[in-house]
């Protein structure tokens, strides 16, 4: 486990567990977001390039199934995929309180932009975006899964598996 992909839905907690992984297996530990985005939700310039060095090196953690841009180069240099594939009941809350969190405190994220509550309204939003793709981003990830036989996926159903796997 040297080149790893920690995916999963937005606020499935993919940001913590990569790097967890990465502090116990003594890897990098890269986060898409801050490798995307830019100001005004922008893809920031450079970021393909930036993806194509890291993936290039030996060792790594990316907590991200990949922006459509990156996705298969990503796929295809991992050697390992941790998913966190946790039920609607787990993530959406979690995801609730974070973009919660964001919009009152209006503290910077990536790129330096901000969560704002007129955000809420619009479907692109991480919560609703959530809501509305969980289904399809499990089928999408299932399927990706199955087709890779180079990949070792660990799939994980509860925060409570990934835990017991973290401690072993």
């Amino acid at each position: 486990m040297r080149r790893v992909l920690v995916v999963a839905m937005s606020g499935a907690g993919k940001t913590t567990a990569g790097r967890r992984i990465a502090e116990r297996h003594g890897l990098a530990f890269h986060e898409m977001d801050v490798l995307a985005i830019g100001p005004g939700w922008s893809t920031r310039p450079g970021f393909v390039a930036e993806v194509e060095r890291i993936v290039g090196t030996d060792d790594w953690v990316i907590d991200s199934w990949g922006p459509p841009q990156v996705r298969e180069l990503m796929w295809s240099r991992a050697d390992t995929v941790v998913w966190l594939d946790y039920p609607r009941r787990v993530v959406l809350p979690r995801l609730f309180r974070r973009s919660w969190r964001r919009s009152w405190s209006r503290r910077p994220v990536f790129g330096g932009n901000r969560e704002r509550w007129r955000d809420w309204a619009s479907s692109a939003h991480p919560f609703w975006h959530a809501v509305t793709t969980f289904d399809e981003r499990r089928h999408l990830i299932a399927r990706r899964t199955a087709v890779r036989p180079h990949l070792r996926t660990l799939r994980f159903r509860s925060p409570r598996e990934l835990e017991a796997w973290l401690a072993s």
